[in-house]
């Protein structure tokens, strides 16, 4: 198993703006997948113990041409510094589902665990994504990519006025 994806990013936009772009279902449609995805669903509920359900849906002739669901458990919350959850890949009524199903191979664990850090940096914020789960390098590297694009047009979404 891979040892855990850590990205770091600076935001222009200070904490309650960022915190609202990741927990606001309206604001988490705007960024949530890699660069040319969509996210036609966006179902959270916020609180320690609550459900999420979200999908991304690939451009055409990519071979991710399809919603691609996943789902998860907030683990924690503190707020406007700390969100931790666990990650699955999903079906559309969110029942958790092999990752074959949607193509990708290995030895996955039963799910991934995600902590999102903030740091209010007085109008910025820093913002630390920890990703744990993959199997192996090749899929971490891949989870990087996919989270790099998605955390560049969230820095698009927190910099729009509001």
């Amino acid at each position: 198993m891979a040892e855990g994806l850590v990205i770091t990013r600076i935001f222009n936009a200070p904490v309650e703006k960022v915190w609202a772009a990741w927990t606001k279902p309206e604001q988490i449609m705007k960024w949530w997948g890699p660069k040319d995805f969509t996210a036609p669903h966006i179902e959270l509920d916020f609180r320690v113990g609550g459900k999420y359900l979200y999908a991304m849906h690939g451009p055409a002739g990519t071979g991710f041409d399809m919603d691609m669901w996943s789902t998860g458990t907030i683990q924690e919350i503190v707020p406007f510094k700390k969100i931790a959850y666990t990650d699955n890949f999903a079906d559309a009524e969110g029942n958790v589902v092999s990752p074959s199903v949607y193509g990708l191979e290995g030895d996955w664990a039963g799910h991934f665990d995600v902590t999102v850090e903030f740091k209010d940096l007085g109008g910025k914020t820093e913002l630390t994504l920890t990703h744990t789960g993959a199997p192996t390098r090749e899929h971490q590297d891949n989870m990087e990519t996919g989270w790099n694009q998605s955390l560049d047009k969230f820095a698009a979404a927190v910099a729009e006025r509001s």
